[in-house]
């Protein structure tokens, strides 16, 4: 496979008025950008321009693999601002990057609910119901990254009036119930069923030996959406398998520094260094491998689509599947001599050493045969 796959400029521009799409026209119609990045270093500090119809400033950050399943864009709310009220007809997922405020969410019928958040809080945006976000500081402004399905949505109606300013309220996903936004849930095996996680940094994790180095990891279905997302969490001095999925994972750094390696088959692997607020979007079926190289355990999220989640017959993401049974992760014993150098010298720098002893021991003793 060829990393880019780059063809002609003649052969390109047989399909250069395939590329625009209405999701695009709009966004550039709003004076906004989209940053087609695969890695941007730290969302805290992406440069923004102002949004006049959200009343704050904001950029898109969307990889060309995911940008007809979903997208995230960030946003800042002024200090002692807010943003203007605002409803859409596709789903949208927050975390919240730096700030305190809060948030009003009402329907049609009338009923309204407000919630407070901080830096590091998650929750979902129902579907069509008016929202309208305040920045709690006087002195400093807050800044969220949202990821939304408006890509298919927008493409699919081409109308703004439409996605924007539809009157119908969907009762089945907000009916104004008043502890809607409590910090509270159903817990499901890993799918914890929630519309707001008041800290997502210090959120207890459920053991996940399938991917490896005794991680933890939680799964979110948030808002009854169709999108969803996952928190995953390995010790100091581990990584996680290889692995590769379908397009629409975006992977926020919310503790820890290492990096990762991303490649398709057949390449060599890449190297993203990552700290607090880092974003990664692995592209569509690239491999790509998490390290933690600090002195804490590293945590990320991962906004993403369903089209990620590419299962077998039984509903299992074959992500978490070895490639020896026909899956999509890379076990220990089958990974590159340079992943465990590369991971060894990194370390040393810190003045660390590997501990991943113990999870090479534990994977034998259940490895597939080749």
């Amino acid at each position: 496979m060829a990393k880019d796959a780059l063809v002609s400029e003649d052969m390109a521009n047989k399909f250069a008025t395939e590329k625009e799409t209405p999701y695009t026209r709009w966004i550039r119609d709003e004076g906004l950008d989209i940053i087609p990045a695969l890695y941007v270093r730290n969302l805290r500090t992406v440069p923004l321009k102002p949004w006049a119809r959200r009343g704050g400033n904001a950029v898109f950050v969307n990889h060309d693999a995911s940008r007809t399943s979903n997208d995230s864009y960030v946003m800042e709310i002024p200090a002692g601002g807010s943003l203007a009220p605002h409803r859409q007809l596709y789903e949208e997922m927050i975390l919240v990057l730096e700030g305190r405020g809060s948030t009003t969410v009402w329907n049609d019928a009338g009923k309204k609910i407000s919630f407070e958040w901080q830096a590091g809080s998650l929750f979902a945006i129902p579907l069509n119901a008016w929202h309208q976000h305040f920045n709690g500081s006087g002195q400093q402004p807050a800044r969220y990254i949202g990821v939304t399905n408006a890509p298919p949505i927008i493409n699919l109606y081409e109308d703004l009036d439409f996605v924007f300013n539809s009157k119908h309220d969907f009762p089945n996903r907000f009916s104004g119930e008043p502890d809607y936004f409590s910090n509270k849930g159903e817990q499901k095996g890993l799918l914890l069923e929630t519309n707001f996680v008041a800290d997502a940094v210090s959120l207890p994790l459920i053991s996940a030996k399938e991917r490896g180095a005794g991680g933890g990891h939680i799964r979110f279905n948030m808002a009854k959406g169709s999108m969803n997302s996952h928190i995953s969490q390995f010790p100091v001095g581990t990584y996680k398998k290889g692995h590769a999925h379908g397009p629409g994972a975006y992977v926020i750094i919310l503790s820890g520094e290492g990096y990762s390696l991303m490649w398709p088959e057949g390449e060599e692997p890449k190297r993203y260094d990552w700290e607090v607020g880092t974003l990664i979007v692995p592209p569509n079926m690239w491999f790509h491998q998490h390290f933690n190289t600090g002195t804490t355990p590293a945590r990320y999220l991962a906004f993403k689509h369903e089209v990620v989640s590419i299962r077998n017959a039984q509903g299992v993401p074959k992500a978490w599947i070895s490639r020896r049974l026909g899956g999509d992760q890379i076990d220990y014993a089958d990974e590159s001599a340079l992943v465990r150098t590369m991971f060894a010298e990194s370390l040393a720098k810190n003045g660390l050493s590997p501990r991943m002893d113990a999870a090479y021991e534990t994977e034998l003793a259940d490895l597939p045969t080749k």
